[in-house]
């Protein structure tokens, strides 16, 4: 199984960036799939969720309005648009793939993202 984020960097504030998640190794439909973040001292917190079909999808407050979570299952990735980024948006990003019956839990390795002038 495995779980590699892609497509973190440095941006500006009002900026944007695209993160993707290439799952392999499992069902990937068969999963839901949600970004964490991580800011330095900080606890992981959850930002976005997507049910396995995609049709259902659930935001942090701090980030409704300017993110938005998508899934290509035919591509088994996920992705995470990030729009009007601020600097309080620096982290690093994780993707996990969870699933409750059977109960499976993947973490990736994580993407830094960087909000900065």
């Amino acid at each position: 199984v495995q779980l590699v984020e892609s497509g973190g960097g440095l941006v500006q504030p009002g900026g944007s960036l695209r993160l993707s998640c290439a799952a392999s190794g499992f069902t990937f439909s068969s999963y839901g799939m949600s970004w964490y973040r991580q800011a330095p001292g900080k606890e992981r917190e959850l930002v976005a969720v997507i049910s396995g079909t995609g049709d259902n999808t659930n935001y942090a407050d701090s980030v409704k309005g300017r993110f938005t979570i998508s899934r290509d299952n035919a591509k088994n990735t996920v992705y995470l648009q990030m729009n009007s980024l601020k600097p309080e948006d620096t982290a690093v990003y994780y993707c996990r793939a969870r699933r409750f019956i059977p109960r499976y839990d993947y973490w990736g390795q994580g993407t830094r993202v960087t909000v900065s002038s």
